[in-house]
């Protein structure tokens, strides 16, 4: 977080950063939280079966991830599991369908920021598996897994490994 030294107010070098959620400057008085910001995952499962992709980007390219993504201002998260899923997978889900499972923490580093997030998880049952059109500056392929093949050391992000820890134990 040391990247910002710039007080957007009052433009002197002077922002401090608290190591944790805040930036402040002592000159002005100026403060810029870096709150926790919102993030969806959707497990898309077919049976005995779950749609993971490949991520094409850092952070974490070339491991497996749930489809998903951040919510954008001004949106559900139910709208931005939608939106994401279309975007990502040409996939046209109804929201009504999908089933809240839990939340977790998590930190997203990129470009030498963390964020924090809190990750939404959501189900999406299906009852005919499918081959999306992909979104390929994001995702490097995709693939049906059966639950009993997941190795938690493939997954990208902390709290998707934490959740399927959980999801396997419960299915």
């Amino acid at each position: 977080m040391k990247l910002l030294k710039y007080c957007p107010s009052c433009g002197k070098e002077s922002l401090q950063w608290d190591g944790e959620k805040k930036w402040s400057c002592p000159n002005c008085d100026f403060r810029l939280y870096n709150n926790v910001a919102g993030a969806v995952a959707v497990v898309i499962r077919c049976g005995n079966e779950i749609y993971l992709t490949r991520r094409n980007q850092d952070p974490k390219k070339g491991k497996l991830d749930l489809a998903g993504g951040f919510v954008d201002p001004r949106e559900s998260a139910e709208e931005s599991c939608k939106r994401e899923l279309f975007e990502e997978l040409q996939l046209d889900i109804n929201i009504s369908n999908l089933k809240y499972l839990t939340s977790l923490p998590n930190i997203y580093h990129y470009k030498e920021i963390d964020y924090n997030t809190i990750d939404l998880f959501y189900e999406y049952r299906i009852s005919e598996k499918f081959e999306a059109s992909l979104e390929l500056s994001e995702i490097s392929e995709t693939q049906w897994i059966p639950l009993s093949e997941i190795n938690l050391e493939d997954i990208a992000f902390d709290s998707q490994k934490r959740f399927f820890e959980q999801y396997l134990k419960s299915v």
